[in-house]
């Protein structure tokens, strides 16, 4: 008989199910099970996100020194830019939305009575990180840009061996064990009260997500159209048989073929395409940065932490280095850059899980807003190719 496959989304969505249902019976006893299985994964993640961020970071900037030259640096500067543009235009619209619809008040859930309330583990383990979140960051910075400038490449093989490590324990080990630590934070909710209004909130910051996603497809196809001089709206739409196949795929890399396809329909030569939509599937993931924004900026509103836009504007800045190395699995990119949010902004173990659980529930969003912006960046880079191209004949 044939395997069926269930997604991860899937998943989630049936372990937070089946949390508010159990939780309402449940003995304490039993819920306490996975409540400690929850404290030992929390521990394990805290161990691990230094050494993923090595381990992926790393090799990531080494790569993106070498290759092709300035039009590679040109493309992942344009999709840098496009992230961080994503970042900053979801901070201010959070800002300008969420005290809207975001109840500063759910924050006594989490620090009042219902807390108290709140299941305890029944042991656990400690397992302290080999180093630092922000070291690991200066660790991956600092020895990417050296691996890129120096001829030897025996260190460069080391990390990049030590980077598939790092993916095999993602997609093997943590990925897998997702659905059932979400399903121990929101029982251990659901216990306590909170379940909820924690699902309220999901609910808002999915839809404003969706929205902004929309929006910015749209700017960065109007850029692209204003830059090369063509029809926004016919480029954007010639793109969408590669967004709906991101919906089905959850994934940048099986949707390149038709991402290829359709961005050289918008009339961008095949040298180009065939250059950045593979480059910025891995690169430029303008979509996800505005997922973990959305959802980081809900949480602190939520629990009416201070949001000081100097600091969030490094966090955003940091985001968007760190998602260069987002491993190519559903749920991978939320992974990387657990290390920046847990260091930059103080996430604990069940802010962490709320963020995870949203942004899963976008996941196919976000990768389709992500690939689809890609051929935004291709119509960009074709116009510069061409005026450089062009340049250098009157030159002759």
């Amino acid at each position: 008989m044939k395997k069926i496959k269930v997604s991860l989304l899937l998943k989630v969505i049936i372990a937070i199910a089946l949390a508010i249902i159990f939780g309402q019976f449940m003995p304490a006893s039993i819920a306490r099970v996975f409540v400690t299985f929850n404290s030992v994964f929390a521990n394990f993640l805290t161990f691990a996100i230094p050494l993923i961020i090595i381990g992926l970071v790393t090799p990531a900037i080494s790569d993106l020194g070498k290759g092709a030259g300035r039009l590679l640096l040109i493309t992942a500067a344009i999709a840098y830019g496009s992230t961080l543009f994503s970042g900053f235009f979801t901070y201010f619209s959070a800002m300008l939305t969420y005290p809207h619809i975001i109840d500063p008040g759910i924050a006594e859930q989490f620090t009042g009575e219902d807390a108290a309330e709140a299941l305890k583990p029944y042991f656990t383990i400690d397992m302290p990180a080999p180093v630092e979140v922000m070291t690991a960051l200066l660790i991956a910075f600092s020895c990417g840009i050296g691996l890129s400038l120096i001829k030897g490449d025996t260190l460069k093989k080391c990390f990049s061996d030590f980077g598939e490590i790092i993916t095999i324990i993602i997609e093997k080990v943590i990925i897998p064990l997702l659905p059932l630590h979400i399903f121990g934070i929101f029982l251990n909710m659901t216990v306590s009260g909170q379940a909820m209004s924690i699902i309220s909130l999901f609910l808002k910051v999915v839809i404003v997500i969706i929205i902004l996603h929309v929006l910015l497809l749209l700017i960065q196809f109007t850029v692209a159209g204003i830059i090369a001089k063509r029809n926004p709206l016919k480029l954007l739409i010639t793109m969408l048989p590669a967004y709906a196949t991101a919906l089905g795929t959850q994934s940048s890399a099986a949707t390149i073929p038709v991402t290829l396809a359709q961005t050289k329909k918008n009339g961008v030569s095949e040298n180009i395409a065939g250059f950045v939509i593979p480059l910025c599937a891995t690169i430029h993931l303008a979509g996800s940065t505005m997922k973990i924004v959305a959802c980081t900026l809900a949480v602190m509103f939520m629990l009416d932490m201070p949001i000081n836009f100097a600091d969030y504007a490094g966090f955003i800045m940091m985001l968007g280095i760190t998602m260069v190395a987002a491993p190519g699995v559903p749920g991978g990119a939320v992974m990387a850059a657990l290390g920046v949010i847990e260091g930059m902004l103080g996430f604990d173990e069940t802010m962490q899980a709320i963020i995870i659980a949203i942004y899963i529930a976008l996941d196919s969003f976000g990768t389709a807003c992500n690939i689809t912006g890609d051929g935004a960046i291709a119509v960009v880079m074709d116009k510069i190719a061409g005026k450089r191209t062009a340049t250098a004949q009157a030159e002759k």
